[in-house]
Order: structure tokens, then sequence, then C-alpha cells
């Protein structure tokens, strides 16, 4: 995937150097959905193979904040993750625009291990994931080496996708998509997982949106689609 290099994000919230607070549990869009969504896609219990984050402090807004300490590859993974947040979100803009309404800009939250968001504390295990409350995306970026190394996907459009699905979240949350799902959950529990679900392909369809736009405007380079894919052959 074609990308410019080298900036930074105002709506990234780098973490990876914060204090935190003590152990809990939380709830996002996304998580261990996400998983399962992958689970599918690359026919594997992916579930199974993702180890829990060790145990230790929660990446908390109000923490203190060391500088962060990254390599080479880290601080390139988090630059393009930078530009494709506001390459996706530049997209859903034009499209807001397009139809008369305004598009709000989520925050991206970088964290290692573990992270207090508005929904609860997370642990990377659980994988990425969309809070709905703060309007904020939290990623582990070591999520993306398990993507790589352990269930072989390969190629940089793998990495976007799971960004511009979690985006997915936000934009369903704008529309109000979100809270019209969580009020049918309640009043009709015995379809609660089945809109889950539908939830989550949604998610992928907004995420798609974003994709045919790279293509569109030639971002998309031959075998980025085949890379992202390759590890369910």
């Amino acid at each position: 995937m074609k990308w410019t290099p080298g900036r930074q994000s105002r709506n990234i919230e780098d973490r990876r150097g914060a204090g935190g607070v003590g152990m809990g549990r939380g709830v996002g869009l996304g998580g261990g959905a996400l998983l399962l969504v992958l689970s599918l896609l690359f026919g594997r219990n992916l579930f199974e193979e993702v180890q829990p984050a060790p145990g230790g402090s929660v990446a908390a807004p109000g923490g203190s904040v060391a500088p962060v300490s990254e390599t080479p590859e880290e601080r390139e993974r988090a630059q393009f993750i930078s530009f494709v947040l506001d390459d996706v979100q530049a997209t859903w803009t034009r499209i807001f625009q397009a139809s008369g309404g305004q598009y709000r800009d989520a925050k991206l939250v970088l964290f290692r291990n573990v992270v207090e968001s508005g929904c609860g504390v997370a642990e990377s295990a659980m994988g990425p994931f969309y809070c709905p409350l703060d309007q904020k995306a939290y990623i582990d970026l070591g999520f993306y080496d398990e993507l790589h190394n352990r269930f072989g996907a390969q190629g940089d459009f793998a990495q976007a996708y799971v960004l511009a699905h979690e985006l997915g979240h936000h934009v369903q949350n704008l529309l109000g998509t979100d809270t019209r799902v969580r009020q049918m959950q309640q009043s009709r529990p015995d379809v609660a997982n089945d809109l889950s679900v539908r939830v989550e392909l949604q998610a992928d369809c907004f995420a798609g949106v974003w994709a045919n736009s790279t293509s569109e405007r030639r971002l998309l380079e031959q075998g980025d689609l085949q890379e992202a894919l390759g590890a369910a052959s």
C-alpha cells in the first residue's frame, strides 16, 4: 500500500510510555469480536493461540508518560497507522459531507499490554477495539506482530484493514447504529448474538468502503488484497 511516512496524526494518543492503575475488566466494540472475524478469515481459532498480556499496570489517561522506547520497525508501524488513521477519517469526512452530515474524528490510543478506556480496562489479548463512550479506538501495535509472525497475515493492508474496521464502529456510533442495536438487544435477548454479528459485518463493510477508495486513488498496490487473505489458503 502506498503511503507517506513521517507524519504524526493529531488524533493519535500515545500511551505506550504511560504509567497506570490496577487491573480490571472492560468491554468495547471489536476486541474479541474482531478475533472472531479474523478466526473465520484465517480458518484458525485465534482465541486459543493469543496469550493474555502479562500482569502489570494499566496505561491510564491520567498516568505519567515516559519517553517511548521503540524499535525502528515499531516506529515505522506507528507512522503507517497514523497515515491510515488520517486517510480513513478523511474518507468518511467526505462521505458525510456529501450527504449533508458532519463527521467527528475519533482518537486512536496506542498502548502496550493493558489500557484503561472509557469502557473499562482491556488487555492486548482482546485485540484492537473501539469504545463508543469516549469515541476512541485502541491498538497495541504488538497485535500486528501476532498477525504477521503467528497467523501468517502478510503485508501492510491487513494492518490497515484492522484500523479501518474499528473506525467502522465509530461510524456506527455517529450514525446511532450502536445505540439502536443495544436497545434491540435488551428488548430481544434471543437475537442479541445475531445482532452483534451483524454489527461486525457492517463494520467490515465500512472498512471496505475505505479500501475501495484507496483503489480508486491508486494507493492499493497489486498483491495487497492477496497478502491480507493469503493466510486463509
